[in-house]
């Protein structure tokens, strides 16, 4: 069943999600040549104590060792659940940086890719098509519509570019869970998947590669999922509401 919230609980989800931009934001800013991924990680952990929420990925369980961030933060290569490491961030990285946050209950998701200048050209284009889609897949998120119509608005708008597109890690439903149903692949078939309700959140979440779509787990850490080519992904995400008319971005800057 995909949960359809009571515009009480709308309202706690924009509170929420409110304040996870105000993370993302955050520490996109401190993002810069020099700054270790743990020293982002730590000032998100002072921001969510300054705006009274709680990380969602702290200590979270997924069949593995609780997961030791507050943030996820994938370099380069890492595409999803990068643990903060002591490495100093260099000219040319690009960093995708993934915050949930929990308040009241509810959860707000969100995440985007920086660019540390200069940037192969490639790359920034990877980094822009993978932003563009995910608009792309957000305009489908529409009451009447089916899941899989997401999923094709983000597939259509990469295709041409021959970029990979990871399909082991997906979009999801999120709430009172950081995953709840449905899921969203980056890809599908218009017209099928689950009837889109007023009332659904959605964290919606193209992630892209340049060139494997494939993806291996850290076996030091074993949370970050990597490029099995070696080669970079992009990643950007937002939490929308279905309405009964335009998507509404609860975790829009």
């Amino acid at each position: 069943m995909i949960p359809i919230k009571t515009p009480e609980e709308i309202a706690l989800m924009r509170e929420v999600c409110r304040a996870a931009a105000q993370v993302l934001e955050h520490i996109a800013r401190l993002t810069a040549v020099g700054v270790t991924p743990l020293e982002l990680d730590l000032a998100a952990r002072d921001k969510m104590a300054e705006l009274g929420v709680e990380s969602a990925s702290y200590g979270y369980k997924h069949n593995r060792n609780p997961f030791p961030g507050y943030t996820c933060i994938s370099v380069n290569d890492a595409v999803v659940h990068g643990v903060p490491g002591k490495q100093p961030l260099r000219a040319g990285d690009i960093v995708s940086l993934d915050v949930v946050v929990r308040r009241n209950g509810f959860i707000g998701d969100n995440a985007r890719t920086v660019l540390l200048e200069p940037v192969a050209e490639e790359v920034r284009q990877l980094c822009k098509i993978t932003e563009e889609a995910l608009y792309q897949g957000i305009a489908f998120a529409r009451s009447g519509n089916r899941v899989h119509d997401i999923s094709h608005g983000v597939e259509k708008h990469v295709r041409p570019y021959n970029y990979g597109i990871v399909d082991s890690y997906v979009g999801h439903g999120v709430g009172r869970r950081m995953h709840e149903d449905p899921q969203i692949p980056n890809e599908g078939q218009p017209g099928t998947g689950a009837l889109l309700r007023k009332g659904m959140t959605l964290a919606i979440e193209p992630m892209i590669t340049l060139g494997d779509y494939r993806t291996v787990v850290d076996k030091a850490d074993k949370w970050t999922a990597r490029t099995r080519d070696g080669k970079p992904a992009a990643h950007f995400e937002h939490t929308v509401l279905i309405t009964e008319n335009e998507p509404e971005i609860l975790t829009r800057p």
